[in-house]
């Protein structure tokens, strides 16, 4: 079983930054995928941006430029900087790591924008 531990989130004003982590720990056997994503209440969780095994990276078109994902794999860990902030940025950004067997979502970390 794999366990996701998020962290970075919290109230920042417009323009300012963020930077969100997530360990991964448990049985883990060769991760795919790890990324971020987003859930305002009312609306469907999206994809904000996601690092493949091949260190490629996706993003969505509103964070593009803004945002960085990256991942330290020695640890297990995946972290989401975040730059240039804005009020629509406000929301709970869920980690996601997928490995060969599973898929693995973390408990969600509020990031709040204030204008």
């Amino acid at each position: 079983q794999v366990q996701l531990v998020e962290s970075g989130g919290g109230l920042v004003q417009t323009g300012g930054s963020l930077r969100l982590s997530c360990v991964a720990s448990g049985i883990i056997f060769r991760i795919n995928e790890m990324g971020w994503y987003r859930r305002a209440p009312g609306k469907q969780r999206e994809l904000v941006a996601r690092i493949f095994s091949s260190g490629s990276t996706t993003y969505a078109d509103s964070v593009r430029g803004r945002f960085a994902v990256s991942r330290d794999s020695a640890t297990n860990t995946v972290y989401l900087q975040m730059d240039k902030l804005k009020p629509d940025d406000t929301d709970v950004y869920y980690c996601r790591i997928q490995t060969l067997f599973t898929d693995n979502w973390g408990q969600g970390t509020q990031v709040t924008v204030s204008s």
